[in-house]
């Protein structure tokens, strides 16, 4: 499985829970980030965002049992201002060095508000058609992101019931430990612990291509 995300701490804040039960169950999880996060408004610790943000990931990744993370430059903020096939060219390049069955990313809407989500996540869908590979996207229901936007002025986007493929159990240990990891960015009181929080123990996606064997 190929995780595509445009941050780090998308593959923990977001993607940690799932990530983490895709690798306890046996599956080689990698993760392709296309951008260093240097364009952050938080700042939870002294320090260049460019170096710690990647030491953060590379951490976290050890902490979600992941196999392998590739950390790319593109610039933070304005991925939709890249040709979304360059992007593409980088996603399918890493889905043929890690040999994935599978990508994984947020959803098409970007579920937060941030364009850089919903950018990353078609980057891989253009490849998925290329290599014809299933693409799963993370989202989160309806009730939940109507709850943030109420609760925190946070723009996020979610589903009704009946457009969720996939409902998953999860246990969130190693997620959270993964998001210690990133403390330039765990500040207390962000919308993301009262996301984990409302999620509880279940987390939710839907396809965003499917094959014929899968």
């Amino acid at each position: 499985m190929l995780a595509v995300v445009a941050h780090p701490d998308d593959e923990s804040f977001a993607l940690g829970a799932v990530l983490a039960a895709f690798a306890e169950g046996g599956a080689r999880v990698s993760v392709l980030c296309l951008t260093r996060g240097e364009a952050s408004t938080l700042h939870g610790v002294a320090g260049d965002l460019l170096e710690l943000r990647a030491a953060e990931l590379a951490a976290a990744a050890d902490v979600l049992g992941l196999d392998d993370v590739e950390l790319l430059t593109f610039p933070d903020g304005r991925l939709t201002d890249i040709e979304l096939d360059q992007l593409a060219d980088h996603v399918s390049r890493a889905a043929q060095r890690v040999r994935a069955d599978g990508l994984v990313g947020f959803d098409l809407n970007g579920v937060t508000g941030h364009p850089d989500h919903g950018r990353a996540t078609a980057a891989a869908v253009r490849a998925a058609d290329q290599l014809d590979l299933p693409v799963l996207g993370w989202t989160v229901p309806e009730q939940v992101a109507l709850r943030l936007r109420e609760e925190h002025g946070a723009p996020f986007d979610g589903y009704p019931e009946p457009q969720v493929d996939l409902v998953v159990p999860v246990d969130r240990t190693r997620q959270l430990e993964a998001v210690a990891c990133h403390s330039s960015q765990a500040v207390p009181g962000s919308v993301m612990w009262r996301r984990i929080e409302l999620l509880g123990e279940h987390e939710h996606l839907r396809w965003l291509r499917r094959t014929d064997e899968r």
